[in-house]
């Protein structure tokens, strides 16, 4: 075991403001630091959504389809690297795993600004006006579009490769770091990164792309993951290695991995929370960082990886489609640019009620149910999630209510996302309290394989029934809405009862807590 003097204790003592004895809080600090590399992340995934139809689509002449064709290749190729992923990372360990995730992603991102050069460079065309002047559906024209497609697939594949890794590597880092009890917390807090990156995104990224253009919205944007690998890289230590984590808060951290205490004999209280308490369970510390763990065939044996896939499947492409085509839908359906004030706004309006419901109810629900009312952590978590999966219901009411205004699906949209988040933050939870920590990131990984698949065929096919409906018009009828945005309805009632299908499913294959033992 690391030996900590008190004289390295002292000084982060003090930075945290606790008193010298106590906990030095560092968990908190990486806590932000996975927070940070989520938003980056999701800023990144961004930037194509903003851009592509205000800025890319009219140079490279794209349908919905053609964007629809990127999104849900993203999705697979996130879906298989997503398997090996967690994979990955279990054996090279948390620190270089992160580190080689985010270098990729963030160079994945960078690359996309080259895809109008070679576009121009492979048709003989000069400029980008001259990309724009091309005759729409002339042959070139579609040989354009065709082009283009795939190279954002190709720079898609690499972002893809690079994002991957993310989850696994900032659940590990909270298995690691947190005792169960505050894991969905701290989940959230990391996990509301997607949101906040969500959020700064339209306000920024849009206007990257008219001021400089909408190359160098990706360089700036992507640029952001190599100055966090700086960070990662001096701050990351295994607890028990780490010179920042004392005495006091390596035992907070390690409450759970005594399974002779019992909530009568001793309780830890967070140094955060003067009044939070908890029952123990026992935790198998599994394999050191560098083994192969557990094999992933033997995953898909045990009913608990099959309850998580299940959450993921049914769940994720709902958020990739909000995510991927929110500021289309509101282009489309009401007129609003993403450089638009207006459109800006509603976007930021969106993720701002995402992040701030997510956060106070994905963390602290299933912390009350935990701590104050004496559930063990999977019964309070799944509890938690049965209320956070009724929120989408609300997007039943996009489309009608956006007849009188758009702030209507705005706040919708914005309740639905929340739902998402915070059921995202315990569902992935789930996987600490059930795995020991050696299989942890190659379970969440094969979820999140799932869960890309599933975002395939929510973005394909969006694209598709986008332009289907388009084309349609008045001849294409659903629920008393036309067009497309008969289209955008279907897509709705997809989202509306998604969750409540996947808690069911969760809870048919795993009713009450049962620790996994390898």
């Amino acid at each position: 075991m690391y030996s900590k003097s008190q004289s390295t204790r002292q000084p982060l003592s003090s930075l945290m403001g606790g008193a010298g004895g106590g906990s030095s809080h560092w968990r908190w600090w990486l806590c932000g630091l996975l927070f940070v590399a989520t938003t980056v992340n999701y800023m990144d995934r961004q930037v194509l959504s903003l851009t592509w139809k205000d800025f890319i689509a009219p140079e490279f002449h794209w349908t919905d389809n053609d964007y629809g064709t990127i999104t849900a290749y993203f999705s697979i190729f996130y879906a298989f690297f997503s398997l090996i992923s967690g994979k990955f990372i279990d054996w090279v360990g948390t620190k270089k795993g992160y580190l080689i995730a985010i270098f990729v992603w963030s160079l994945g991102a960078c690359i996309h600004a080259g895809c109008g050069w070679l576009t121009m460079h492979i048709h003989g065309l000069e400029s980008v006006e001259a990309l724009r002047l091309v005759e729409a559906g002339s042959t070139l024209a579609l040989a354009i579009s065709t082009t283009s497609v795939w190279l954002f697939v190709a720079c898609r594949m690499v972002l893809a490769l690079g994002e991957s890794g993310n989850f696994p590597a900032a659940i590990k880092v909270t298995a690691e770091y947190f005792p169960k009890k505050d894991r969905a917390l701290a989940t959230s807090i990391f996990n509301s990164g997607a949101s906040v990156g969500a959020l700064v995104a339209p306000v920024s990224i849009p206007f990257l792309a008219s001021a400089y253009g909408w190359e160098w919205a990706f360089i700036i944007i992507g640029g952001l993951g190599f100055l966090w690998m700086g960070f990662w890289y001096f701050m990351y230590d295994k607890p028990e290695k780490s010179k920042h984590v004392n005495e006091g808060e390596l035992a907070y951290i390690n409450q759970d991995d005594d399974p002779s205490k019992s909530a009568s004999e001793e309780r830890l209280s967070d140094p955060l929370d003067d009044n939070a308490q908890v029952a123990p369970l026992p935790t198998q510390e599994g394999a050191a960082e560098g083994s192969s763990g557990i094999p992933i065939w033997r995953c898909f044996t045990i009913r608990h990886t099959w309850a998580y896939i299940c959450g993921k499947f049914f769940t994720d492409g709902v958020w990739w489609f909000l995510l991927f085509w929110a500021p289309a839908y509101f282009s489309d359906q009401y007129g609003y640019r993403s450089d638009s004030a207006m459109g800006a706004t509603l976007i930021f309006v969106v993720y701002l009620i995402v992040t701030l419901v997510s956060i106070a109810a994905g963390g602290y629900l299933p912390k009350f149910f935990i701590e104050r009312q004496g559930m063990e952590a999977y019964s309070g978590r799944l509890l938690a999630m049965l209320m956070f999966a009724f929120l989408p219901i609300f997007a039943l009411f996009a489309q009608p209510l956006g007849q009188y205004s758009a702030w209507w699906p705005a706040i919708i949209i914005g309740l639905a996302g929340a739902g998402h988040q915070s059921w995202s933050a315990n569902l992935y939870s789930t996987v600490g309290d059930m795995f020991p920590k050696s299989a942890i990131a190659t379970i969440t990984g094969i979820g999140t394989m799932t869960g890309g698949i599933a975002s395939f065929a929510i973005n394909k096919g969006a694209g598709e029934l986008f332009d289907y409906t388009e084309a349609q018009g008045a001849a294409f009828q659903f629920l008393g809405f036309e067009g497309k945005g008969a289209g955008y309805m279907m897509i709705f009632c997809y989202c509306a009862v998604a969750y409540l299908i996947a808690w069911a499913c969760m809870k048919s294959l795993v009713p009450r807590y049962k620790k996994v033992e390898l």
